[in-house]
């Protein structure tokens, strides 16, 4: 016997829909522990891998960063400063070594780069690796933790990419830092979609 198959679109689960509308960056400095480990940052992970992905290159690569490598990471964000900038003086380094020490876990998100592939420009594997990167966000906060996507000149310094193991073609994405939020960020104005809507109609 045939089933009759409405026509009226299937609606999607409210909690998913209402996630992805509460979800809002926790600043780092709000992020204490626990911090997303074993099963749960393992999820966390899975979910980067549905990315729109072209090609199935998988560019995305990730470091995870916690504990005392976070001492040793702001390590490399002051030795690159001064790299950087000879001038710096020591409360400059000092700031960018602590960056990492906001938060109990930090995620480097990293493009491993296909060079002059045919169907799929490097580009497109930036967004792939980007696209990842807000589905862990967006997990995380399903999940009941926080978290927020930095970059800063320390994404794009050669120096920090060399010390994370990367190739000079290589893409640092962002740096996510995770925990669990210490009271509630300040609300962030959201534009309304239709200011950057309009439909083409050829």
């Amino acid at each position: 016997m045939n089933q009759i198959r409405s026509k009226e679109p299937v609606r999607p689960r409210m909690e998913a829909v209402e996630s992805l509308l509460t979800r809002s960056s926790v600043p780092a400095r709000m992020l204490h522990e626990p911090a997303p480990a074993g099963r749960d940052l393992d999820i966390i992970l899975e979910t980067a891998m549905r990315a729109p992905d072209h090609a199935s290159l998988h560019p995305w690569r990730f470091i995870i960063i916690r504990g005392d490598a976070r001492q040793k990471l702001g390590e490399v964000f002051g030795d690159a400063l001064c790299r950087r900038d000879p001038l710096a003086d020591a409360a400059m380094r000092e700031k960018e070594m602590s960056r990492p020490m906001r938060s109990p876990l930090i995620v480097a998100v990293c493009a491993e780069v296909v060079e002059d592939n045919p169907k799929v420009p490097v580009v497109e594997q930036v967004v792939a690796c980007g696209a990842a990167a807000q589905n862990m966000l967006n997990a995380a906060h399903a999940m009941g933790y926080a978290g927020i996507m930095l970059t800063g000149k320390n994404a794009h310094d050669p120096y920090v990419k060399q010390a994370l193991g990367l190739k000079p073609k290589d893409e640092i994405i962002g740096f996510l830092y995770f925990g669990t939020p210490d009271g509630e960020a300040r609300p962030k104005k959201r534009p309304a979609a239709a200011e950057f809507v309009r439909e083409w109609t050829g």
